[in-house]
């Protein structure tokens, strides 16, 4: 039994400092601001049909995913079901959250929709385009909020023009990078290389070939996996749609806590709470820390403060549940079930699949 727990810590080991170590810093945030006796005032003013809706948006977030996510699948795999687009989605968010940076998301959907049936190629294709889709909505959505709400960031948040714009810039230079080598993978490359070696004879990068070969690997598997799905502009075009809606929702989480808490609602506007929640998601994306922690908690009290006052730090707490840790709880037992349920039929599934196509 001991050699059991042993093994079984050992292998869960790398989620369970993740966890501790976000718990740690929400755990300073409400025992250093006096946010323990904060939220427990809240509780007995607290309106529960608003944290309702804050609960339902964070579902709404997660079905999305899964629905985005199914479309690019029978794109490719018409016998492919929401069941495991919604696993595999599931499954993306669990190791998003416990990595670095998130980069143990996307590998892991490849992964497990191999074990599902289908091929490494196919599944490396339909996670390309969907990140390539995301970031691009991502982009676009944020300078359309930066456009109209620049103002009232600019005069509540220090230095945010200077952390906005690098946000923005360093998703745009990704975002024409892979654009422009799906386009012409020879020019891209020609392009890189002479990047590369500028930045070198700058000392600014000290291994370029070690850092092309790693960029040139990462554009390769877009410009093949544009190939393999193709030129839908129905697609594209209905899958930007609902990732647009999906931002929006999962931005509204914060907004309906808000309400919930018995805050005046007239001091506030809707948009400016969702631009908040937006930039907090690009700051956030700078932190290291699995799951950036430190960073989104530190971002959401930055954006959030000028809203929530002294309630600032329960309202932070809130949202870190149902935004990272219910990702955490269920990304967990979805992987699980999903891996198990629809891996003993992949096979036959796509034999099927094959079968149909024939």
């Amino acid at each position: 039994m001991r050699l059991y727990f042993s093994s079984k810590l050992k292998k869960n080991l790398f989620p369970i400092l993740t966890i501790s170590i976000t718990m740690i810093f929400v755990l300073y945030f409400l025992l250093s601001n006096g946010g323990v006796q904060n939220l427990g005032e809240i509780l007995l003013r607290l309106r529960w049909e608003w944290l309702a809706l804050a609960v339902a948006a964070a579902g709404g977030t997660l079905l999305l995913e899964g629905y985005t996510l199914n479309l690019f699948c029978r794109h490719v795999c018409p016998w492919w079901s929401f069941g495991r687009s919604f696993s595999v989605g599931m499954t993306g968010l669990f190791y998003s959250a416990i990595t670095p940076f998130s980069t143990g998301g996307q590998p892991m959907q490849i992964y497990a929709m191999n074990k599902m049936g289908l091929d490494t190629g196919k599944a490396g294709s339909i996670i390309a385009m969907k990140t390539l889709v995301y970031q691009a909505v991502m982009v676009l959505y944020s300078l359309l909020l930066v456009s109209t709400q620049l103002g009232f960031f600019q005069r509540n948040i220090s230095n945010f023009s200077f952390v906005t714009m690098i946000g923005l810039l360093s998703n745009s230079v990704f975002i024409a990078a892979v654009l422009t080598f799906t386009v012409s993978a020879g020019g891209t490359d020609r392009v890189l290389r002479f990047l590369l070696r500028l930045l070198y004879r700058m000392r600014i990068v000290r291994h370029p070939v070690q850092r092309y070969q790693r960029i040139h690997a990462q554009l390769s598997m877009f410009h093949k996996s544009a190939g393999i799905m193709g030129r839908s502009f129905r697609l594209y075009f209905t899958t930007a749609i609902l990732t647009a809606l999906q931002i929006t929702v999962n931005s509204l989480i914060s907004y309906f806590i808000y309400l919930s808490f018995a805050l005046p609602p007239e001091n506030i506007s809707v948009v400016t709470m969702v631009a908040a929640q937006v930039f907090v998601a690009m700051v956030s994306a700078f932190v290291p820390l699995p799951g950036a922690s430190g960073g989104a908690e530190g971002s959401f009290v930055i954006f959030f403060g000028k809203f929530f006052g002294q309630d600032i730090v329960p309202a932070m707490f809130l949202w870190r549940i149902l935004t990272y840790y219910v990702n955490i709880a269920l990304g967990c037992f979805f992987s699980a079930w999903g891996g198990k349920r629809y891996a003993q039929r992949g096979d036959a599934a796509l034999r099927e699949g094959r079968g149909k196509r024939e």
